[in-house]
């Protein structure tokens, strides 16, 4: 049976990656909500106009799909604007989708609407909403309206992979602001890759869970995270040996001492704070529930996107059949 399914977002990092999933899928009809059509349109793909911040633009076109995947909104900038795209955009298109009797509609949010930490092992309903930014805040009101009309909201953490302008590239700044490795203060990081991401968030809004598995579509949440946290330690060194950023037997940085470094650094101060922090969620019925594997760990997924992170920072790929492992940072 074909699939007509909503993408809100598709030209951003996670939407595009959702994009993808949805592409190499079978009997799938795409229709993709856009501010601007593009200039070369795809002929398999329907393109309707809206904008979360006019909310009349939105009537009408949930009509006929059987599932929403909303990953457009905005991060950072005016509180104003946040709010009408995250907050009441996002309450609009709900408010459509059951106007239109949509049976599954699936938000992809963030786990920043936790706060800072730390976390250790936390699953889902065992950590209250705590939002410390003006993005995360309307994220977080967002969410409440998709749980309200029986929806499911997803909570990555960390992020990387292509089309990432944020998680690496900060720690990156914040490996340049340090001039060395942390010395016993990085946390422990929940991560997924972008890839892994785009295809849950598809199947959350495609594929009946497994017997037994709650169904997604009844107000539920998920942390779509790898099952294997991140040590910080592996994180920094990864990219700084991706980079080239340190010779053999690059300096430790103590806490106080990174806290100084990084003081009049607003980007590498910010991820100085979270990395410091353990950020470590759980949730096994994701993975069981819709039948996605998560994949291998990041060291092993990293080398996958090593070239493409060179190639935003000018620098020349990777030899040829080099990979990343744990033994090469240690």
């Amino acid at each position: 049976m074909t699939r007509r399914v909503l993408i809100t977002g598709s030209s951003g990092f996670i939407g595009g990656h959702v994009l993808s999933a949805a592409r190499a899928a079978d009997d799938v009809r795409l229709r993709l909500l856009v501010r601007t059509p593009p200039a070369t349109p795809d002929p398999d793909v329907e393109y309707v106009h809206g904008d979360l911040t006019a909310p009349a633009s939105l009537h009408g076109v949930c009509a006929d799909v059987d599932a929403v995947v909303h990953c457009a909104g905005r991060i950072g900038g005016d509180a104003d604007l946040l709010r009408r795209a995250n907050d009441l955009g996002t309450h609009a298109l709900t408010r459509e989708a059951r106007r239109a009797g949509v049976a599954r509609f699936v938000y992809l949010s963030t786990a920043a609407v936790h706060g800072r930490g730390p976390f250790r092992d936390a699953r889902p309903g065992e950590v209250p909403l705590a939002p410390a930014s003006d993005t995360s805040r309307t994220r977080a009101a967002a969410e409440e309206h998709v749980l309200a009309a029986g929806g499911t909201v997803l909570r990555p953490h960390l992020v990387h992979g292509r089309g990432d302008r944020w998680v690496v590239p900060g720690i990156l700044a914040l490996l340049r602001a340090l001039g060395g490795l942390p010395d016993g203060w990085a946390g422990l990081q929940s991560m997924i890759d972008a890839d892994t991401l785009g295809r849950v968030a598809f199947a959350a809004a495609t594929t009946a869970p497994a017997d037994g598995a709650p169904a997604d579509g009844a107000g539920s949440v998920h942390y779509v995270v790898h099952p294997d946290p991140v040590p910080g330690e592996l994180l920094l060194s990864t990219v700084a040996q991706t980079f080239g950023l340190f010779t053999e037997g690059a300096p430790r940085v103590p806490a106080d001492t990174a806290r100084q470094r990084v003081h009049d650094n607003p980007a590498a101060r910010h991820h100085l704070g979270m990395l410091a922090s353990d950020h470590w969620f759980t949730d096994e019925l994701l993975w069981s529930g819709l039948g996605v594997a998560p994949g291998e760990g990041f060291a092993a997924r990293f080398t996958e996107y090593a070239d493409w992170y060179r190639g935003q920072a000018g620098l020349p790929p990777l030899e040829a059949g080099h990979r990343l492992r744990t033994a090469d940072i240690g």
